[in-house]
């Protein structure tokens, strides 16, 4: 069966939300899917227009947390309200801190948190490329410490059943287990 292009689907979609403070240092959050590292220490995001893009325009800086099969529930609402006619922080009942190194809100219920600046942001086809200054990471999630992604427990969207999935098992180590081919 042949399936239209619209209805394809490209995955995994990562569950990102974006923190950023309006010009009245009011925090908000939106849920992004479109992300990938785009080199070391650089993110991409492709944004339509929202409260957030607003934001970003005025701060010049925002944060990137994980979504989490602990944070289904306020991440799918970042994703269905709109700042633009409410205070989704306030709603939904997070708590937030200021990052110490950019001009943006860490939402404390995410184990793990990206602050990054603004590097280039197009208004025109929604692409945000920012500059990862530091990390932020709960204790909780790390092993030797490194973010361990079992204990994180990262969502994906699944853009099919229209869905959320956590991230599963390792399956394999990178850079070795082809090596039995060479």
């Amino acid at each position: 069966m042949e399936i239209a292009g619209n209805d394809s689907i490209m995955t995994p979609e990562g569950v990102y939300i974006i923190g950023t403070y309006d010009e009245n240092g009011v925090p908000n959050a939106m849920n992004a899917a479109w992300g990938v590292q785009s080199g070391a220490g650089e993110i991409t995001f492709f944004l339509g227009k929202h409260k957030t893009t607003e934001n970003l325009k005025k701060t010049g800086a925002f944060t990137v947390a994980f979504g989490t099969a602990d944070t289904v529930e306020i991440s799918d609402y970042f994703g269905i309200a709109t700042g633009a006619k409410e205070n989704k922080i306030e709603k939904a009942g997070v708590h937030v801190h200021k990052s110490e190194k950019v001009n943006a809100p860490i939402i404390e219920e995410y184990p793990l948190t990206l602050e990054c600046e603004v590097e280039i942001f197009d208004e025109n086809d929604g692409m945000l490329v920012g500059k990862v200054v530091a990390e932020e990471a709960d204790e909780s999630i790390l092993t030797d410490g490194k973010v361990d992604l079992g204990k994180l427990r990262p969502i994906i969207f699944d853009p099919s059943a229209r869905g959320y999935r956590v991230i599963g098992e390792e399956v394999g180590k990178a850079w070795h287990d082809g090596l039995a081919l060479r």
